[in-house]
């Protein structure tokens, strides 16, 4: 997409919309609450073997509401399982739309927490318990809306597919299956991910500021560097040492630094990210959203942690283990380093830098088989519905195009080529994010908005 066809959508996306706020019904909210109760009562963390479970009971609400048998799949995966539940259409409209969200949840230790992570607590404005953000929010929303609508009895112009998934804190093998061995239950002509993108509250007003649309996200792999040496005697150390010879190398991985890359959605976000951004950095956005080539411009955005993910591919150490005695030299040393690569880049390709990097006395190993994806097109009839959706809660809110530097089942449907765009009903501040930490906690106003959301997104993708 040529620079004056982004900044032309950018400027529309800025626009202020007026929107009346439509409240679901007293009764879709109850549901939606019980729903989100009981999910979260399922310990859905890794090896506790809890999926199933919670696809029983969703399978059951399904089934209540309506949905014929046939279109409910459970597809069983270790000791974990996907969900795939089809609301016919006419057909009319194209090919189906898919709604993504995983089940499963980060481990949580009750004797660390403050409340029972596996009970939904309301308190304080917050819906507090292990996955109220990241994301039974969604898993819940998805569910009721579809309820919802089949009460209604509206009748999409083309199919709608939930796709819940189980594992996508760990392996994301139940997503894996799906695209490969599953592709009639989810092909689709893009899918809207729960577990991406969202809206931003200002850390001292609450007020929201901005609304993410993710369309592209990095590859996640990792690589053992691995140093190999005879040994000997500690009381007759030699400069050939293992251990000196891997923190040699991890210096140089640190000095290192992948080239500037770039796209549609980065390209996006920086923009619309400069105005609201203070000070030096800003105004760095500005002049690369402007020219991307300019490489002070990208030294500067490259400071901010938050954002040097979103120039470059970025690797870092992670894990050391190294020797086997403290009285003699080690015979090997080893250490993770995580790579999150940026679209356009394979984990080969990576791989191929760190060794020459790190050169011939480093093994370097990539660990499993990370996939990569390229990013989705911005696709106008996509953002026209998301601000619809947006701003029939948040009027004039602006929606700004982003790439995660993180991962989600999202990157293995785009790897199948299905264009993925992360549009998460939520709005959180920044500082209250504790996804994968203690006392996760969702605002109760975001959470109910959240059916707002999905059902005007719907309804403006696959009315009438």
């Amino acid at each position: 997409m040529m620079k004056t066809a982004i900044l032309a959508m950018a400027l529309a996306l800025a626009l202020p919309m007026t929107a009346a706020r439509a409240e679901a019904p007293a009764d879709v909210r109850a549901e939606a609450r019980d729903i989100f109760e009981k999910t979260i009562a399922f310990k859905t963390s890794e090896g506790l073997g809890q999926v199933p479970a919670m696809v029983e009971y969703l399978s059951g609400k399904f089934i209540a509401a309506g949905f014929p048998s046939d279109d409910i799949h459970v597809v069983p995966v270790g000791d974990t399982a996907a969900l795939v539940v089809r609301y016919r259409g006419t057909g009319k409209g194209g090919k189906p739309i898919l709604l993504m969200a995983h089940m499963d949840v980060v481990t949580a230790k009750p004797e660390d927490w403050e409340r029972d992570p596996f009970k939904l607590i309301e308190e304080n404005g917050f819906f507090y318990g292990r996955g109220t953000l990241d994301i039974k929010s969604e898993v819940a929303l998805f569910t009721e809306t579809f309820l919802r609508l089949k009460r209604e009895k509206f009748v999409p112009t083309r199919d709608l597919v939930i796709v819940f998934t189980g594992d996508e804190e760990s392996t994301m093998e139940s997503t894996k299956v799906l695209a490969a061995q599953h592709r009639d239950l989810i092909d689709a002509e893009f899918a809207l991910n729960g577990d991406g993108g969202g809206g931003q509250l200002d850390n001292a007003t609450g007020r929201p500021t901005a609304f993410r649309v993710q369309g592209a996200e990095k590859a996640y792999a990792s690589y053992e560097l691995t140093v190999r040496n005879p040994g000997g005697h500690s009381s007759m150390p030699r400069p050939d040492n293992a251990i000196y010879e891997l923190a040699d190398a991890l210096k140089k991985v640190q000095a290192h630094e992948f080239p500037v890359q770039w796209n549609d959605w980065t390209i996006g976000g920086f923009r619309e990210a400069a105005a609201a951004t203070p000070g030096p950095t800003g105004a760095a956005m500005e002049r690369f959203a402007a020219n991307p080539g300019d490489a002070a411009a990208a030294a500067v955005i490259a400071g901010d942690p938050a954002n040097v993910g979103r120039l470059r591919t970025t690797c870092v150490a992670t894990l050391l283990r190294g020797g086997h005695a403290d009285n003699a030299l080690p015979q090997s040393a080893t250490a993770t380093v995580n790579c999150r690569i940026f679209p356009g880049t394979t984990p080969q390709e990576v791989g191929a830098t760190l060794r020459n990097v790190v050169g011939d006395r480093v093994e370097v190993q990539l660990l499993g088989q990370p996939h990569s994806s390229a990013p989705s097109p911005l696709r106008k009839d996509v953002m026209d519905a998301v601000a619809k959706a947006v701003h029939a809660n948040y009027p004039g809110v602006r929606l700004v195009p982003d790439m995660s530097p993180g991962a989600t089942d999202g990157s293995i449907f785009r790897a199948a080529g299905i264009p993925t765009y992360g549009v998460s009903s939520l709005f959180w501040k920044d500082s209250e994010d504790f996804s994968h930490g203690l006392n996760e906690r969702v605002p109760v106003a975001s959470f109910y908005a959240g059916l707002d959301h999905w059902y005007v997104m719907l309804k403006t993708l696959a009315g009438r």
